[in-house]
This record gives structure tokens, C-alpha cells and sequence, in this order.
């Protein structure tokens, strides 16, 4: 075979790794690493409440930052003893940490392995806790994918788990994406009960941005305003060191509603609870039909099956 035939033969078939796949084919696994304008809900801190309107935003960047979100409350799923979820977005430093308290990664040396277990899970592709498909779903993840890849996407990515059984802190920094790790730093732990730490600052050269921005922060602080609703009256939630002023799922819907009239009319809110996992309010619309939903701790902004039950019956 001539030599420049080699050549292109190595040009159309290549071989990558994961972490590389992952990197050259954003939509396969995060959406879109574009700037998209969408007509969304999202915190307004002027009139302390949730609005609609047209942002600017990075579907990919808001993906990462809901993947950590989603694992710490699907925490609570799995240990009835959690009652805190703390937010913080540094956008001096452009770095975003979440912390929840409730059983953690146990800190202890995996057995097959031979890594320690947190090291596994946020620094290994295709490691989950929720490969069991005959259990019952409450929960996000499912995939093996979740935390790995905000960390795939991220400068800096940092694990703090605290073992209070094993009286153990873990600590682990990941940087250039998920390619360099520190070794696993394990120091005693003299608290009385467990948390996880995670915080990274994302990789925005590859998000084609210089930092965080307005808009992702008002989508992101609205995602928070999102879990402290959806989630039982026992887990408080905290974003920026500040009590996120939300009890429960029918103060949450108040915060679409704030001043809001139709012919100078209050907007008046049913509500109904059914069961453990149903909790529904309606209200006239200003025009078209408009939904707002959540599976799992998951927001539905497509509708689906669940939302078409409910609709087809009203």
C-alpha cells in the first residue's frame, strides 16, 4: 500500500477512549456545548421569584451542574436521616460546590478494585450504585455516567466525603478533565455524621464562555429553588449560605405566582396530594397550556406520560 493511502486510511478510522468520545461528542452525553437562547423559568432575585423569560445559555454547562444536584437529593432516597442540602456558587472563582449530609461513600478501599470506593465512583466511567434494575426507581441515576461527567467537563473537580462510622475523611482532587487525580488524602474524622462534598469549577473554554454568567446563575439557582420543593419538609436547602425560603411543594408553586393576576383577578391554586409520589396544582394559564413537572427528582420541561394523565382528565 502506498504511504499516503496509509495515512488516510489512519485519518478515517480512528480508535478513541472513552474520556475522548465523551470530549469530541458533547450531545451524546450532555447536549450541546452552543449557546442556546430559550424561553425558560428561572430565579429572579429582585422580585424573589420564578419567571419566564428569554436567556442565553449553555445546555451542556447546566447539565453538569444538575448532575451533582440530582445525586444529592437521590441521597435522600437511599438514607431517611438526611435533612441538608447546601448550594454554593462562587462566581469570583467560578466554582460551584454542592454538600449534603446522609450516609456516604463509605471510606474504604474497594475490594475488587483496589481503589477507594469515592475515587471509583466519581473518577471511573460506567461505576453506579443503581445498576440494580429490579429495584424500584426513585432516583436519577441509572447509567454509570452522572458525576463523571461534570468532572469530564471540569479544570477542577473535588470529592470531601466524611465517614463518621469509620471515624475517616476522604478528600481527592481531579483536574484537566478527569485526566490528572491527586492521591486520595484520608485523615481522621471526629464528627457524628456523614457528608459528601462535591465541587468543580467547569472547563468553559470547552462551553466556548469566559465564567459563569447571569443567566446560567439564574437557571441554576431556580434548579435549587426546584429541589427545596420538591423535596420532603425535613430536608432544608441552602443556596449561598442563605435558608431557601420554600416548606414544601404548594409554597414552591406561590413562587410562579407572585403578583401574577388574569383580568385583575388573583390567580387562585388548587392543590392535591395523592399517595407518597403525586402532588398536583393547577391554575388558569394567560393563554396556551403550560406544565411544570418533576419524575425523580428530574425536570420534565418536555411533559410526558405523567403530565398527559393528568392533562387528559381536566
Amino acid at each position: 500500500m502506498e504511504k499516503g493511502k496509509k495515512k488516510d486510511l489512519a485519518k478515517l478510522y480512528q480508535k478513541k477512549t472513552q474520556i475522548e468520545h465523551i470530549l469530541i461528542r458533547p450531545d451524546t452525553y450532555i447536549g450541546s456545548i452552543e449557546t442556546s437562547t430559550s424561553l425558560l423559568w428561572v430565579w429572579d432575585q429582585e422580585s424573589k421569584a420564578i419567571v419566564k423569560r428569554s436567556i442565553d445559555f449553555v445546555p451542556g454547562l447546566y447539565k453538569i451542574f444538575d448532575e451533582i444536584l440530582v445525586n444529592a437529593i437521590d441521597n435522600y432516597h437511599k438514607c431517611s436521616d438526611m435533612n441538608a442540602i447546601k448550594v454554593t456558587i462562587d462566581r469570583e472563582l467560578n466554582m460551584i460546590s454542592v454538600w449534603n449530609n446522609g450516609d456516604t461513600i463509605p471510606v474504604e478501599v474497594h475490594p475488587d478494585e483496589k481503589i477507594y470506593c469515592a475515587e471509583l465512583i466519581f473518577g471511573h466511567l460506567l461505576t453506579s450504585s443503581n445498576y440494580d434494575d429490579d429495584e424500584e426507581k426513585v432516583t436519577g441515576g441509572r447509567n454509570g455516567y452522572g458525576a463523571k461527567l461534570t468532572n469530564i467537563y471540569s479544570k477542577k473537580f473535588i470529592v470531601e466525603t466524611a465517614d463518621s462510622k469509620r471515624q475517616l475523611q476522604f478528600k481527592q482532587v481531579f483536574t484537566d478533565n478527569m485526566s490528572h487525580k491527586s492521591d486520595a488524602k484520608i485523615s481522621k474524622y471526629t464528627g457524628s455524621s456523614d457528608y459528601t462534598k462535591i465541587s468543580f469549577v467547569p472547563d468553559f473554554e470547552r462551553f466556548h464562555m469566559t465564567g459563569l454568567d447571569d443567566d446560567i446563575v439564574s437557571l441554576m439557582t431556580k434548579r435549587v429553588y426546584d429541589m427545596a420543593g420538591i423535596t420532603p419538609t425535613q430536608v432544608k436547602v441552602y443556596m449561598d449560605g442563605e435558608r431557601v425560603q420554600v416548606k414544601d411543594f404548594r409554597s414552591y408553586v406561590d413562587l410562579y405566582f407572585k403578583g401574577k393576576e388574569i383580568q385583575e383577578e388573583k390567580l387562585e391554586v388548587i392543590y392535591e396530594k395523592s399517595g407518597t409520589r403525586w402532588e398536583v396544582c393547577t391554575t388558569l394559564s394567560d393563554g396556551d397550556f403550560e406544565q411544570v413537572s418533576f419524575v425523580n427528582s428530574i425536570c420534565t420541561t418536555l411533559g410526558g406520560t405523567h403530565v398527559n394523565y393528568l392533562g387528559d382528565q381536566m
